[in-house]
């Protein structure tokens, strides 16, 4: 019972962590992009808000399987 604690505890980490790296790569590079090309700054932006939104949707389900493992 305590290993299935831990391990749930462990994986809803993993899965907030990987999300937060993978938003902040995705921040990095559209920033760079725009800078690069600012006329297609609000094409960058769009598609940067639309994948931010896909990360956050696996890390809150991946979230939400680690606490029904519970």
């Amino acid at each position: 019972m305590e290993l299935g604690t831990l391990g749930a505890a462990l994986g809803a980490g993993i899965a907030v962590i990987g999300a937060a790296l993978g938003i902040g790569k995705i921040g990095s590079a559209a920033m760079e992009a725009i800078g690069r090309q600012p006329d297609a700054a609000g094409k960058v932006r769009t598609s940067m808000i639309i994948v931010a939104a896909l990360i956050e949707g696996v890390a809150l389900f991946a979230v939400a399987v680690c606490f029904m493992a519970l």
